[in-house]
């Protein structure tokens, strides 16, 4: 995280700063503005299918990690109010990732609008993955920088696999928290060949149709949670309250 927020601070520093600070205050404000008519947006009208290629997709993308990133986010967050679980896991994120998209975004949209417009969307057309590299030789430093963005993609990458092998294992030992390392092995390795089985079998499709295919159903277990959360905090309020019933009681039937 602390090398990703070098990278964040060295692209903004030596790319166009005031753009991107603009640039983040004004996507900012579009996004509040839009959230309340883009929730209720389902391309009716213009008869195209982008939301299912995208917003569908990363709902299930994200729904099929839930599991094991609810369960890794909650157990690193043990003994945190529920106020700064919410503000920890939700506000925060997101004004990170404001920041980092109008870091990066602003950047590539400035070099579009200047002297070199399309050469940021020419490399997205031509290979996205590699998008990034073409717009940082337009800064300096290149292959530092360079060298530095395949190392978080690396390493963010391990890191999710790292989590998700966790949980799963967590999971199939029987909630044991220090289960046997080969077993943590074997998961890691599994959802390796899985997700490599996948891209060769049918490229990045086939891996967007697993998971949508895996997070729709899951998402009614996902409803079924948050009711059992509810049940569950309202019968902890109300254990809370009948403890402090009584405890007034007991002061009441002691004063002579």
């Amino acid at each position: 995280m602390g090398l990703a927020a070098l990278f964040m601070v060295f692209v903004l520093l030596a790319g166009p700063t005031l753009f991107i600070l603009g640039s983040f205050v004004q996507t900012l404000g579009y996004y509040l503005a839009m959230l309340p008519t883009l929730s209720f947006w389902t391309e009716t009208f213009e008869g195209t299918d982008w939301q299912n290629g995208w917003t569908v997709f990363y709902w299930g993308w994200w729904v099929s990690w839930s599991p094991f990133v609810g369960i890794f986010i909650a157990r690193i967050s043990k003994g945190r109010t529920i106020r700064e679980f919410v503000l920890g896991v939700l506000l925060l994120p997101s004004m990170l990732t404001f920041l980092w998209m109008s870091t990066f975004g602003g950047t590539a949209l400035s070099l579009e609008l200047g002297e070199q417009g399309g050469l940021i969307a020419q490399a997205v057309e031509d290979n996205v993955a590699t998008a990034l590299f073409v717009m940082l030789q337009q800064l300096p430093l290149t292959f530092i920088t360079s060298l530095i963005g395949i190392t978080l993609v690396t390493v963010f990458f391990v890191t999710s696999s790292d989590s998700g092998s966790l949980v799963v294992d967590n999971l199939t030992s029987g909630g044991k928290l220090d289960s046997p390392t080969p077993q943590r092995v074997f998961w890691a390795v599994t959802e390796g060949v899985v997700a490599a089985a996948l891209l060769l079998g049918g490229g990045l499709q086939a891996l967007q149709t697993a998971s949508i295919t895996t997070g729709l159903p899951f998402a009614l277990v996902l409803l079924v949670m948050c009711f059992s959360l509810y049940r569950g905090l309202n019968e902890e309020i109300a254990m809370l309250e009948a403890e402090k019933l009584r405890a007034t009681e007991t002061e009441k039937s002691l004063v002579p």
